[in-house]
C-alpha cells in the first residue's frame, strides 16, 4: 500500500512538472512567430515614443510655467514704471493747477485794487 501511495505520489509529481513545463513562454518552447515578433517591436516603439512624447509634454510645461512667469515679471515691471510715470505727471499736474491758482489770486488780488 505505501508502494502504491509513493507511485501515484511520483506520477502525479511528474504530471505536474511536464504541465508546468508546457506553461513557459512560447519562444522559450518554440520561438516566436513573425506576427508576433512584429507585435512585440510595434509594442518597444509605442511604449518608447510614450516615454517621448511625456517628456516632451513635461518640458512643454517647464517652458510655459517659466514664459508665464517671465510675461508675469515683465508685467510687474511695467505697471510699477507705469505707476511711478503717472505719480510724477500727476506731480506735474499739481505744480501747474497750483501756479494756476496762484495767478488767479494775483489777479483777483489786481482787480481789487483797481476798484
Amino acid at each position: 500500500m505505501k508502494i502504491e501511495k509513493s507511485v501515484l505520489v511520483l506520477c502525479a509529481t511528474g504530471l505536474m512538472l511536464v504541465a508546468l513545463s508546457a506553461c513557459g513562454k512560447k519562444d522559450e518552447v518554440t520561438g516566436a512567430g513573425p506576427a508576433e515578433q512584429a507585435g512585440r517591436k510595434v509594442d518597444q516603439i509605442t511604449e518608447k515614443k510614450g516615454h517621448e512624447l511625456i517628456e516632451a509634454a513635461q518640458q512643454a510645461n517647464k517652458d510655459v510655467v517659466h514664459a508665464a512667469q517671465e510675461g508675469k515679471d515683465k508685467l510687474n515691471q511695467a505697471t510699477e514704471e507705469a505707476g511711478i510715470q503717472a505719480s510724477k505727471a500727476a506731480e506735474k499736474v499739481g505744480e501747474k493747477v497750483e501756479q494756476a491758482g496762484e495767478k488767479i489770486q494775483e489777479s483777483a488780488r489786481a482787480a481789487r485794487k483797481d476798484q
